[in-house]
């Protein structure tokens, strides 16, 4: 039988063999954690941070031409003339009793109520100046407005007011009863009065003046001159 041309292989080619294949296993074991741990232990881009809202300015509230608080509660204040002191809205503008009015009810309605509008409220009614906030109450009309009241009387405006400051209502007899100014007593101003100075809750806040900016320092060089 012929001998192969190949000899056996010894001992130290076999175990230089199996080294070899060991360390080209471990090589590739390593490669491929190496590879996996890149790509599972990179960090996510972190989420961008959402920019803060803007504040919003804070705006100087001011009461509304009617007269009203900014919570909507009408303002009952004082302006006074040659006639004494009686009761106006916040605005400044003049408001009257009916002294055909009986007890705390109004018998001013339709045609009536169109000439001397009755002053309404949505919200609590508030007092300033010299009247009393103890004296100011509400009835509810026939068509479920609050007519504001004071020490008892229903309050009305006169449709023929120019605007704050003026009472050409006052003394008027229309639809059969006298209307008049009201006292911050509650009674009524008899003495004649047409027009006025509406009071200080009728004039806006004055704004607040800017503050002075800050001096800047004189800067100064230190060293000699040059020659």
């Amino acid at each position: 039988m012929r001998k192969s041309k190949f000899g056996p292989v010894s001992k130290r080619a076999k175990l230089a063999a199996g080294v070899g294949g060991g360390l080209v296993a471990a090589v590739v074991v390593a490669a491929c954690s190496s590879a996996a741990s890149t790509s599972t232990g990179a960090a996510a881009p972190a989420a961008p941070s959402s920019a803060a809202a803007p504040a919003s300015p804070a705006g100087a509230s001011s009461s509304p031409s009617s007269g009203a608080s900014s919570s909507g509660g009408t303002v009952i204040t004082t302006a006074k003339s040659s006639a004494g002191t009686f009761l106006t809205n916040g605005s400044g503008r003049a408001v009257y009793l009916w002294v055909k009015d009986t007890g705390d009810m109004s018998n001013c309605n339709g045609a009536c109520a169109g000439a001397w509008p009755p002053v309404t409220t949505t919200a609590t009614a508030t007092a300033s100046g010299s009247a009393k906030a103890s004296d100011i109450g509400t009835i509810t009309r026939s068509d479920g407005t609050k007519q504001v009241t004071y020490d008892g009387h229903p309050l009305y405006y006169f449709s023929g007011d120019s605007g704050p400051g003026t009472a050409t209502g006052q003394g008027s007899d229309g639809f059969g009863a006298k209307w008049w100014l009201v006292a911050p007593t509650g009674s009524d101003v008899t003495a004649a009065v047409a027009s006025f100075t509406a009071g200080s809750a009728a004039a806006a806040p004055a704004a607040p003046a800017p503050a002075a900016p800050a001096s800047t320092p004189a800067s100064s060089s230190a060293g000699g001159s040059w020659s």
